[in-house]
């Protein structure tokens, strides 16, 4: 049965998490967005979220944001390779609706998946 939780555990939590995914990451971006990958040595997904103040002005366009991605990888996780993920919002990302935000995360995720599936392979 597929796990469909966001415990502490599928977080990056440390300023050291997020730099071991900052050292020559897979990336994956579209308007508004941009997404870091690396793989890591657990047996799940992790996520990192970077919304800046400078992109997003007031904290509920921030936390629309963060909300819909922690939603969209909690959904996603199951399909995800063994990664560590860091979502970088970008200017722009306060005109996308639910919606487009939604379905590009999604096509972000499985573009991540197909990545590290050639850089597994070769």
């Amino acid at each position: 049965m597929p796990n469909h939780a966001f415990p502490r555990e599928v977080r990056l939590l440390t300023p050291e998490d997020y730099d071991q995914v900052f050292k020559k990451p897979v990336r994956a971006g579209c308007n508004g967005m941009l997404v870091l990958a690396r793989k890591n040595e657990l047996s799940h997904p992790r996520l990192g979220l970077i919304v800046p103040k400078k992109v997003l002005k007031r904290a509920v366009w921030r936390n629309r944001v963060k909300r819909l991605v922690r939603e969209s990888f909690r959904l996603s996780q199951d399909s995800l390779p063994n990664v560590d993920l860091v979502f970088l919002a970008k200017p722009g990302i306060g005109d996308l609706s639910n919606r487009d935000l939604t379905s590009a995360l999604t096509r972000l995720w499985a573009q991540i998946s197909r990545q590290l599936g050639k850089a597994r392979s070769s």
